[in-house]
């Protein structure tokens, strides 16, 4: 029981030392960890013209240096290239970004079927 404690203590210290980078990236590995089922849809004025799905989560950059927010969010996610919201052959996990000011976008989760 004492060690569980002393463990338990060593990694609050280690991760109130971290930077918020640090904790964000920590954070975001125990969230890729748990997991959910995001979908970003990606619109040109009223037509879908880009659909990721199985996100883990958007997150918004922040500067490494200045702690300033960036104009832009990302994350990882299934290049959904028939845009009919399954996992199919060929389609795979990629890294996006897109921008908070000229994006229409929507974000929602939604539990998805994987064919194979």
């Amino acid at each position: 029981m004492k060690l569980k404690i002393v463990l338990f203590s060593v990694a609050v210290l280690l991760f109130s030392g971290c930077t918020q980078e640090t904790q964000n990236s920590l954070s975001r590995s125990l969230q890729n960890w748990t997991g959910t089922n995001g979908v970003l849809d990606v619109y040109a004025g009223d037509k879908l013209v880009h659909k990721f799905i199985k996100i883990d989560k958007l997150s918004t950059a922040f500067g490494s240096n200045d702690e300033h927010m960036r104009p832009y969010r990302y994350g990882y996610g299934i290049d959904d290239i028939n845009m009919n919201g399954e996992v199919d052959l060929g389609e795979k996990k990629v890294y996006f970004e897109f921008s908070d000011y000229s994006t229409s976008y929507i974000f929602y989760e939604r539990n998805i079927k994987i064919n194979k």
